[in-house]
């Protein structure tokens, strides 16, 4: 009778939840009620239209103006243009969700960031087992950078699944020793 009494009680409450959830216009990250019970929750109060993607780049090259890149890729971030969205759930893969964060800022301030991109031209290992693809295994690179791009779905016509446009430097070149 008392789990009864709570499920119709949460049920009652959730009433102005689901209102706002279907609603064109949400209110994000509110709670509906005083006590807390029920609420709103999300990461964003709303989604962006634009899908920016930083794309790490390492070469062994000494030069890094006449370089050859090649680029590292984590488990579900775009990155190829032919490759196909990850879905997982619930939960994201950390790396690919901080690094999404990260290229909504037009420059890099994230000093973990940093750190990862220390990470890498040090050869490190552990940081190397994060990544789906390492374009020099067993070798650190001598440059790393980062570039960053706005992603969109390509049309069903295609044989790739992203396009991208707008390339910008994020971070340019640099080298651990």
């Amino acid at each position: 009778m008392w789990v009864a009494a709570i499920a119709l009680l949460v049920a009652i409450k959730s009433v102005p939840v689901i209102a706002n959830l279907a609603s064109r216009h949400q209110a994000m990250n509110q709670t509906t009620i005083g006590s807390a019970l029920v609420n709103t929750y999300g990461a964003f109060g709303s989604v962006g239209m634009v899908r920016h993607e930083l794309v790490i780049e390492g070469t062994r090259d000494a030069e890094p103006a006449t370089a050859a890149w090649s680029a590292y890729q984590l488990p579900c971030q775009p990155g190829e243009l032919a490759r196909r969205p990850c879905v997982l759930g619930p939960y994201h893969r950390r790396l690919d969700w901080l690094i999404w964060f990260a290229a909504m800022d037009e420059q890099p301030r994230e000093p973990w960031l940093i750190h990862l991109v220390w990470k890498l031209l040090d050869g490190d290992r552990e940081v190397r087992a994060l990544l789906a693809v390492d374009p020099s295994p067993g070798a650190a690179p001598r440059y790393v950078r980062i570039r960053r791009f706005v992603y969109h779905f390509a049309p069903a016509a295609s044989a790739d699944w992203w396009i991208r446009d707008q390339e910008a430097l994020w971070l340019p070149p640099v080298r651990a020793r």
